[in-house]
Protein backbone atom coordinates (compact mmCIF):
# COMPACT_ATOMS: atom_id res chain seq x y z
CA UNK A 1 0.00 0.00 0.00
CA UNK A 2 1.04 3.13 -0.92
CA UNK A 3 1.43 6.31 1.35
CA UNK A 4 1.79 10.09 0.89
CA UNK A 5 1.99 13.15 2.93
CA UNK A 6 3.12 16.71 2.21
CA UNK A 7 6.13 17.80 2.84
CA UNK A 8 6.67 21.55 3.49
CA UNK A 9 10.20 22.87 2.73
CA UNK A 10 12.55 26.11 2.31
CA UNK A 11 13.86 26.83 -1.12
CA UNK A 12 14.31 30.31 -3.09
CA UNK A 13 13.18 32.13 0.19
CA UNK A 14 10.06 30.93 0.01
CA UNK A 15 8.24 28.07 1.64
CA UNK A 16 8.02 25.09 -1.04
CA UNK A 17 4.83 22.08 -0.43
CA UNK A 18 5.74 18.79 -2.13
CA UNK A 19 4.08 15.24 -2.35
CA UNK A 20 6.21 12.50 -0.88
CA UNK A 21 4.90 8.87 -1.62
CA UNK A 22 6.23 5.98 -0.16
CA UNK A 23 6.09 2.11 -1.50
CA UNK A 24 5.06 -0.44 1.28
CA UNK A 25 7.79 -2.01 3.73
CA UNK A 26 10.43 -0.64 5.21
CA UNK A 27 13.23 -1.49 3.37
CA UNK A 28 15.62 1.03 1.66
CA UNK A 29 13.83 1.57 -2.09
CA UNK A 30 15.81 3.80 -5.40
CA UNK A 31 14.69 7.23 -4.12
CA UNK A 32 12.60 9.43 -7.86
CA UNK A 33 12.83 13.06 -7.62
CA UNK A 34 10.03 14.60 -10.12
CA UNK A 35 9.86 18.06 -11.49
CA UNK A 36 5.97 19.22 -12.34
CA UNK A 37 5.35 20.81 -15.43
CA UNK A 38 5.34 24.64 -15.56
CA UNK A 39 2.09 25.15 -14.72
CA UNK A 40 2.80 23.96 -10.98
CA UNK A 41 2.55 21.17 -8.99
CA UNK A 42 -1.14 19.74 -9.27
CA UNK A 43 -3.15 16.53 -8.17
CA UNK A 44 -2.04 14.89 -11.85
CA UNK A 45 1.30 15.74 -10.89
CA UNK A 46 1.28 14.82 -7.49
CA UNK A 47 0.04 11.17 -8.66
CA UNK A 48 3.08 10.68 -10.60
CA UNK A 49 4.69 10.62 -7.41
CA UNK A 50 1.99 8.04 -6.24
CA UNK A 51 2.16 6.22 -9.49
CA UNK A 52 5.84 5.55 -8.64
CA UNK A 53 5.46 4.68 -5.61
CA UNK A 54 3.67 1.60 -6.66
CA UNK A 55 6.10 0.66 -8.72
CA UNK A 56 8.84 0.27 -5.48
CA UNK A 57 10.67 3.90 -5.44
CA UNK A 58 10.49 6.66 -3.27
CA UNK A 59 8.98 9.21 -4.87
CA UNK A 60 9.16 13.35 -4.05
CA UNK A 61 7.59 15.76 -6.49
CA UNK A 62 9.12 18.79 -5.62
CA UNK A 63 7.74 22.48 -5.23
CA UNK A 64 9.22 25.06 -7.84
CA UNK A 65 6.85 27.75 -7.59
CA UNK A 66 6.11 27.53 -3.91
CA UNK A 67 2.80 27.09 -1.69
CA UNK A 68 2.87 23.76 -3.48
CA UNK A 69 -0.45 25.31 -5.21
CA UNK A 70 -0.30 25.77 -9.44
CA UNK A 71 -0.46 28.75 -10.77
CA UNK A 72 -3.48 29.88 -12.77
CA UNK A 73 -2.62 32.16 -15.60
CA UNK A 74 -0.89 31.83 -18.52
CA UNK A 75 0.91 35.14 -18.31
CA UNK A 76 2.36 33.90 -14.71
CA UNK A 77 3.34 30.58 -15.70
CA UNK A 78 5.47 31.90 -18.45
CA UNK A 79 6.65 34.90 -16.67
CA UNK A 80 7.88 32.31 -13.68
CA UNK A 81 9.60 30.09 -15.97
CA UNK A 82 11.17 32.91 -18.03
CA UNK A 83 12.47 34.64 -14.95
CA UNK A 84 14.04 30.90 -13.49
CA UNK A 85 15.66 30.03 -17.05
CA UNK A 86 17.57 32.91 -16.98
CA UNK A 87 19.05 32.25 -14.02
CA UNK A 88 20.47 28.48 -14.12
CA UNK A 89 22.27 28.64 -10.42
CA UNK A 90 18.75 29.45 -8.84
CA UNK A 91 17.19 26.32 -10.74
CA UNK A 92 19.57 24.05 -9.25
CA UNK A 93 19.31 25.62 -6.04
CA UNK A 94 15.55 25.04 -6.21
CA UNK A 95 15.97 21.51 -7.79
CA UNK A 96 18.56 20.80 -4.98
CA UNK A 97 15.92 21.39 -2.27
CA UNK A 98 13.29 19.00 -3.41
CA UNK A 99 16.47 16.65 -3.76
CA UNK A 100 17.35 16.56 -0.37
CA UNK A 101 14.05 16.48 1.14
CA UNK A 102 14.16 12.91 -1.28
CA UNK A 103 17.70 11.83 -0.14
CA UNK A 104 17.10 12.78 3.49
CA UNK A 105 14.29 10.41 3.94
CA UNK A 106 15.10 6.99 5.75
CA UNK A 107 13.45 4.80 3.31
CA UNK A 108 15.43 6.15 0.51
CA UNK A 109 18.80 4.46 -0.95
CA UNK A 110 21.07 7.63 -1.68
CA UNK A 111 23.08 5.52 -3.81
CA UNK A 112 20.63 4.94 -6.41
CA UNK A 113 18.28 8.23 -7.01
CA UNK A 114 16.89 9.00 -10.18
CA UNK A 115 15.40 12.77 -10.97
CA UNK A 116 12.60 13.07 -13.79
CA UNK A 117 11.12 16.62 -15.51
CA UNK A 118 8.23 17.24 -17.55
CA UNK A 119 8.04 20.37 -19.65
CA UNK A 120 10.08 23.14 -17.21
CA UNK A 121 10.61 20.39 -15.22
CA UNK A 122 12.62 18.96 -17.24
CA UNK A 123 15.16 21.53 -17.73
CA UNK A 124 15.01 21.34 -13.57
CA UNK A 125 16.70 17.92 -13.82
CA UNK A 126 18.96 18.75 -16.73
CA UNK A 127 20.27 21.65 -14.60
CA UNK A 128 20.60 19.76 -11.17
CA UNK A 129 22.66 17.11 -13.43
CA UNK A 130 24.67 19.75 -14.90
CA UNK A 131 25.43 20.99 -11.41
CA UNK A 132 27.15 17.83 -10.80
CA UNK A 133 24.32 16.14 -8.03
CA UNK A 134 24.56 12.93 -7.42
CA UNK A 135 21.84 11.29 -9.59
CA UNK A 136 21.69 8.15 -11.40
CA UNK A 137 19.55 8.64 -13.78
CA UNK A 138 17.85 12.19 -15.35
CA UNK A 139 14.72 11.53 -17.50
CA UNK A 140 13.23 14.36 -19.34
CA UNK A 141 9.59 14.32 -20.53
CA UNK A 142 8.83 16.99 -23.50
CA UNK A 143 11.87 18.91 -21.48
CA UNK A 144 13.14 22.46 -22.06
CA UNK A 145 16.12 21.52 -23.73
CA UNK A 146 18.28 24.81 -23.82
CA UNK A 147 20.39 25.94 -21.25
CA UNK A 148 22.16 29.59 -20.30
CA UNK A 149 25.68 27.13 -19.61
CA UNK A 150 25.78 23.88 -21.68
CA UNK A 151 29.42 23.77 -20.55
CA UNK A 152 28.39 22.31 -17.66
CA UNK A 153 27.29 19.47 -18.96
CA UNK A 154 30.71 18.53 -17.95
CA UNK A 155 29.57 18.13 -14.38
CA UNK A 156 26.94 15.64 -15.12
CA UNK A 157 26.98 12.08 -13.77
CA UNK A 158 23.76 10.53 -14.46
CA UNK A 159 22.14 8.92 -17.16
CA UNK A 160 20.50 10.80 -19.87
CA UNK A 161 17.10 10.41 -21.36
CA UNK A 162 14.76 13.19 -23.00
CA UNK A 163 11.56 11.98 -24.77
CA UNK A 164 10.66 14.50 -27.48
CA UNK A 165 7.93 14.68 -29.71
CA UNK A 166 8.48 15.29 -33.29
CA UNK A 167 5.86 17.87 -33.88
CA UNK A 168 6.69 19.80 -30.68
CA UNK A 169 6.80 23.87 -31.42
CA UNK A 170 8.79 24.29 -27.98
CA UNK A 171 11.77 22.08 -28.73
CA UNK A 172 12.19 22.66 -32.29
CA UNK A 173 15.10 20.08 -33.89
CA UNK A 174 17.98 22.92 -34.03
CA UNK A 175 17.26 23.05 -29.83
CA UNK A 176 17.62 18.89 -30.11
CA UNK A 177 20.86 19.28 -31.87
CA UNK A 178 22.15 22.07 -30.03
CA UNK A 179 21.27 19.64 -27.27
CA UNK A 180 22.93 16.78 -28.65
CA UNK A 181 26.06 18.67 -29.30
CA UNK A 182 26.07 19.40 -25.55
CA UNK A 183 25.82 15.66 -24.50
CA UNK A 184 28.59 14.53 -27.17
CA UNK A 185 30.95 17.42 -26.36
CA UNK A 186 30.74 16.53 -22.35
CA UNK A 187 31.01 12.87 -22.95
CA UNK A 188 27.68 11.99 -21.31
CA UNK A 189 25.89 8.69 -21.74
CA UNK A 190 23.00 10.12 -22.99
CA UNK A 191 19.84 8.96 -25.22
CA UNK A 192 17.38 10.74 -27.31
CA UNK A 193 13.85 9.06 -27.98
CA UNK A 194 11.77 10.82 -30.46
CA UNK A 195 7.90 10.33 -31.06
CA UNK A 196 6.61 10.67 -34.07
CA UNK A 197 3.06 12.68 -34.68
CA UNK A 198 3.52 13.72 -31.04
CA UNK A 199 3.54 17.42 -29.56
CA UNK A 200 4.21 19.34 -26.61
CA UNK A 201 3.25 18.25 -23.02
CA UNK A 202 1.86 14.25 -24.81
CA UNK A 203 2.07 12.73 -21.32
CA UNK A 204 -0.47 14.71 -19.86
CA UNK A 205 -4.34 14.35 -20.85
CA UNK A 206 -5.44 17.57 -19.70
CA UNK A 207 -3.09 19.40 -22.65
CA UNK A 208 -6.23 18.52 -24.90
CA UNK A 209 -8.49 21.20 -23.77
CA UNK A 210 -5.06 23.71 -23.32
CA UNK A 211 -6.35 25.31 -26.67
CA UNK A 212 -2.66 26.30 -27.74
CA UNK A 213 -1.51 25.04 -31.50
CA UNK A 214 0.88 21.96 -30.78
CA UNK A 215 0.24 21.08 -26.95
CA UNK A 216 -1.54 17.70 -27.31
CA UNK A 217 -2.14 14.17 -25.02
CA UNK A 218 -0.52 11.17 -27.13
CA UNK A 219 -1.21 8.28 -25.34
CA UNK A 220 1.08 5.88 -27.56
CA UNK A 221 4.14 8.66 -26.37
CA UNK A 222 2.68 8.33 -23.14
CA UNK A 223 2.96 5.15 -22.81
CA UNK A 224 6.18 4.27 -24.80
CA UNK A 225 8.33 7.12 -23.03
CA UNK A 226 7.04 5.83 -19.82
CA UNK A 227 8.08 2.53 -20.45
CA UNK A 228 11.55 4.07 -21.60
CA UNK A 229 11.96 5.63 -18.24
CA UNK A 230 11.20 2.42 -16.54
CA UNK A 231 13.88 0.11 -18.49
CA UNK A 232 16.42 3.51 -18.09
CA UNK A 233 15.76 2.90 -13.93
CA UNK A 234 16.18 -1.14 -14.80
CA UNK A 235 19.96 -0.59 -16.02
CA UNK A 236 20.78 1.92 -13.17
CA UNK A 237 19.15 0.38 -10.30
CA UNK A 238 19.99 -3.27 -10.97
Amino acid sequence: MVTTEDVRYEADGVVMVGRLALPDGDEKRPGVLIAHEGGGLDDFQMGRAARLAELGFVAFALDYHGGGRPLVEEDDINSRCQELWKDPERIRAIADAGLAVLVEHSRTDSARVAAVGYCFGGAFVLELARSGAALTAVVGFHPRLATMRPEDAANIRAKVLVCVGTEDPLIPAPERRAFEHEMRASGVDWRMNLYGRAEHSFTNPSSDHAGRPGVRYDRLADERSWRAMLDLFDEVFD
